[in-house]
């Protein structure tokens, strides 16, 4: 029975019930120790089991929360024979690369989550889940990482997750956005009874004195009453005043204390081990005692309820006992149980290291190049984070003219793959004053470079930098690859900054000086970010001459067809950009898949694939924020707010603004407020507020301003033109006219030459005006531009009809409308529409199209759907389960007022 909890209770049930019928989902349980989290947990258990759930459940221990994907191994254990041959062989070797259990090429985290997930799922179609997992603050990161990953994608599945995580303690779980449920100390009525319960023979006194002291702690209320003498009434160590749980781990510590010596080294030695197998437990306690290898010495820990036994598995009967044993013994006694432990564990070479790294009073060289094969398992088990925690616990176990030098620039250059530029610098400083051999020396001096982000803007230091980067290209085989990988973040830096020119041309020279061959795809990428408008010619040259397949690697795709939108070159982009994000979404990166998606949404926004970009955006910021790349996911957002005010959802639109730039200011992403602004322009455009659109565009061509940003300032200014002359700035609009044609011819990019081409007509002179529309409209340099031609139709027939030539404006307005309908950019086709209902046309509403009423996802998987592929099939793409793809399609089936997915085919889907 649980006192007090009936709420908490109800909540936990109507959470399994849900999933019984098919709506999953997770919830984090949070609280102090000794709360009642494990008893909630075991409630739900005890339930679940009763009205036939399948229960998996893990529990983390700090002594081996490094061991990468131990915790997801310890809840899926149970499925590994009968259950991974069901999943797809790509996800199934993921899973088995992760667990060790095969040699392949590292998984990437997000396809273990995949496999992960698919596995659940697929055992949730024969029987309810439940997944249990206590002490969630202890299970490893990676582990952490998959779990978050499918918490999030159980809406459809019969499965829930519950995790209990100990409060104070800050992991990817409790970053994951899931719903949370804070345990409270019991009230005083719950608290009285529980006490009671447990304690019936209590003076008033005393049990008003532990009620006070219990402070309303369920585990309290249970363990403290075992600190009194036999006749329950004058305490026996009644201590001053302390934290719940150091009195609750005096408590177990004195129960412990009575224990035989034998019964004392297993508590210790299962306090240290975390599979909790008795064999394993045992075996190591023989070698601290002869006396503890036999069940004889488990016995009395289980006797004073300090263990429990299930079989072949030890488990403390609450996570406090573990700490309070652990924590209590004498330094050397715990060392000697990690080395005990990791005497037993010849088979299992990453446990044992990290048992014999925690059983290492000092630097050990041995020890720390075990660690260091554990970090190499780890990066090819597709955990990185976990690679880098070992190498950087390695390094101080290795002396520093020997390899410690070595293991920290290892563990930097991880972290700065990871983004985690903040401890990569800290490591880098730290090995400077350790041996490295020439060759390590120069990678320290080039990635320290790389990450001092406050001098990157000089021209002394690019070149000191270049100097540095010249010398590790011929020092090492991989050398100049390496160099260019420090070089890509300056360049972007340079795109978001504002350099002088002379720093612009000297990160160009330093890429050109290290490429291999003239149409290598990372020097075409630096040089296109570092200096796009001096660059852009040469780069959309050079790109335009690269065979199809030239670039293969999805990661230099995205790079190359992120640069190509750099120099204005979304034609060029667009197939490098399509083919990263099937490479990535093939091979599960999807961090770096969200960036590309976003760069792919921006780039389909500009040649008019609407549609198709709002279902990249809207994937992209789901998948940012799924794996902490929030900038990103701002991107993603505001490509999304410029869609909507295209589509006429003005309430959408400004939501996504408001919301989007006070979390650009609150978190200083000033560099891409930018992008606000080009969507704050649009808007108002499309909505006749061409004082506002003026305002907007202008402040990001305004070197003054915070939102300064040329190159995004750029995309816009075709809008700023139009603004200018609708408002009656004559003398502004041909200054920025000049400006963009300038651009233009010394770019060549091909979108800022269709805007050129949209926005003469605006600016020419009256008696000149026709014949700029009549060249305009013939010309070529429209056709990759569909947006803007439709544009430049709607503004010539609006010409033509205030000139009062009636007659020959309804065509071209005829044109402009049809073109809009077609993009799905409403608000432009209801200006279109206003023009011909001037010009004396009947028009009716438009016709709406069947992919209007979904939402991007359901837009995804109808159009995968109606090519043939199975739920499974779409699930891998999009990353969700199949049974989520299947709810989708019940809903997309009821929109559409179809049956079957045959019949998705015949529908109208938007394609692009």
């Amino acid at each position: 029975m649980l006192y007090g909890r009936d709420a908490e209770l109800r909540l936990l049930s109507d959470l399994v019930s849900r999933a019984l019928d098919g709506a999953g989902g997770a919830l984090l349980l949070r609280g102090e120790a000794g709360i009642g989290k494990t008893s909630l947990l075991s409630a739900v258990r005890e339930s679940a089991g009763a009205r036939g759930g399948r229960i998996l459940s893990a529990l983390g221990v700090q002594s081996e929360a490094s061991v990468p994907f131990a915790g997801l191994h310890q809840l899926l254990a149970p499925l590994l024979t009968d259950h991974t041959p069901t999943l797809p062989a790509r996800q199934r070797q993921a899973l088995y690369a992760a667990f060790g259990m095969a040699d392949s090429d590292a998984p990437h985290m997000f396809a273990v989550g995949l496999a992960a997930l698919e596995l659940v799922s697929g055992l949730a179609e024969e029987t309810p889940v439940v997944l249990l997992i206590d002490d969630a603050q202890w299970i490893d990161g990676p582990s952490s990482e998959v779990l978050a990953f499918v918490a999030r994608r159980l809406e459809a599945d019969r499965v829930v997750m519950l995790m209990a995580v100990r409060e104070g303690y800050d992991t990817v779980l409790t970053d994951a956005g899931l719903p949370e449920l804070p345990l409270a100390p019991l009230d005083q009525d719950a608290a009285l009874a529980l006490l009671t319960d447990h304690a019936p023979d209590l003076d008033r006194p005393v049990r008003d004195r532990l009620l006070a002291e219990a402070h309303g702690n369920p585990l309290a209320l249970v363990e403290l009453p075992a600190t009194l003498t036999s006749d329950r009434r004058v305490p026996r160590t009644l201590l001053p005043w302390m934290p719940t749980t150091r009195r609750l781990e005096r408590s177990f510590l004195s129960r412990a204390a009575a224990l035989p010596e034998a019964s004392q080294t297993v508590l210790l030695i299962a306090a240290v081990d975390d599979e909790g197998d008795l064999a394993e437990i045992l075996g190591a306690a023989r070698s601290l005692d002869d006396r503890a290898d036999s069940l004889d010495a488990l016995e009395p820990a289980v006797t004073a309820q300090l263990l429990e036994l299930n079989g072949h598995e030890v488990r403390f009967r609450h996570p406090l006992v573990r700490s309070a044993v652990y924590h209590a013994a004498p330094a050397s006694r715990r060392l000697a149980a990690h080395a005990a432990v990791a005497t037993v564990l010849a088979d299992q070479p990453e446990r044992r290291a990290w048992h014999r790294a925690a059983a290492t009073q000092g630097p050990d060289d041995d020890v720390a190049l075990d660690l260091e094969q554990a970090a190499h398992r780890a990066l090819g088990r597709g955990a990185p984070r976990a690679a880098a925690e070992a190498l950087r616990q390695a390094a101080p176990l290795s002396r520093p003219h020997t390899h410690r030098g070595r293991l920290l620039l290892r563990s930097a250059e991880i972290n700065f793959e990871l983004g985690e530029a903040a401890t990569a610098r800290r490591q880098l400083a730290e090995a400077r004053s350790t041996r490295l051999t020439p060759d390590e020396r120069l990678r320290l001096t080039l990635w320290s470079e790389s990450l001092n982000e406050e001098s990157w803007f000089t021209p002394e230091w690019v070149r000191s930098f270049a100097d540095v980067a010249d010398q590790l290209a011929g020092a090492e085989n991989d050398g100049a690859a390496l160099a260019l990988r420090a070089l890509w973040p300056l360049s972007i830096g340079c795109w978001y900054g504002h350099p002088s020119e002379e720093t612009r041309a000297l990160v160009v020279k330093a890429a050109r000086r290290l490429q291999r061959d003239d149409g290598d795809p990372m020097v075409l990428s630096v040089a296109a970010c570092a200096d796009p408008v001096a660059e852009a010619a040469w780069v959309i040259d050079r790109t335009s001459q690269l065979a199809p397949g030239a670039v293969d690697d999805p990661a230099e795709q995205h790079a190359l067809g992120a640069s190509l939108t750099a120099v204005w070159a979304y034609d060029l982009a667009w197939p490098y950009l399509c083919a990263a994000v099937d490479g990535l979404r093939h091979q599960g990166r999807l961090g770096l898949l969200g960036e590309a998606l976003a760069s792919q949404a921006w780039a389909a926004i500009q040649l008019g694939k609407h549609r198709l970009a709002r279902t990249a955006a809207d994937e992209s910021r789901r998948l940012s924020r799924d794996t902490g790349r929030t900038r990103w996911a701002h991107v993603a957002d505001l490509a999304l707010a410029t869609l909507a005010g295209e589509r006429g959802e003005s309430d959408a639109a400004s939501e996504l603004l408001r919301t989007t730039e006070a979390e650009l200011l609150s978190v200083g992403a000033q560099s891409i407020l930018a992008f606000a602004q080009f969507a704050r322009g649009r808007y108002a455009l499309v909505n006749k507020q061409y004082n506002d659109a003026y305002e907007h565009l202008a402040r990001v061509l305004d070197p003054a301003d915070v939102a300064y940003h040329p190159f995004v300032g750029h995309w816009g200014i075709a809008d700023l033109i139009e603004a200018a002359t609708r408002t009656h700035r004559a003398t502004e609009a041909l200054h920025y006219f000049t400006e963009l044609d300038t651009l233009a011819q010394r770019t060549t990019a091909p979108f800022l030459k269709a805007m050129t081409t949209y926005t003469r007509p605006l600016i020419a002179p009256e008696d000149e005006t026709e014949t700029a529309y009549e060249q305009a409209l013939d010309t070529r340099l429209l056709t990759n531009w569909p947006l803007h031609r439709a544009r430049l139709l709607l503004s010539y027939g609006r010409w033509l009809r205030r000139r009062r030539r009636i007659l020959e404006a309804r065509r071209p307005l005829r044109a402009a409308l049809e073109s809009f309908d077609a993009l799905g950019v409403t608000a432009f086709g209801e200006d279109a529409r206003a023009e011909l209902r001037a010009a004396g046309e009947a028009v009716g509403r438009p016709t709406p199209s069947s992919a209007d009423g979904l939402t991007p996802q359901e837009l995804q998987i109808a159009r995968m759907a109606a090519t043939g592929m199975t739920n499974r099939e779409i699930g891998t793409r999009l990353f969700i389960s199949h049974r989520t793809v299947g709810q989708h399609l019940r809903r997309i089936f009821q929109k559409l007022t179809i049956t079957s997915r045959g019949q998705l085919h015949l529908t109208d889907l938007g394609g692009e």
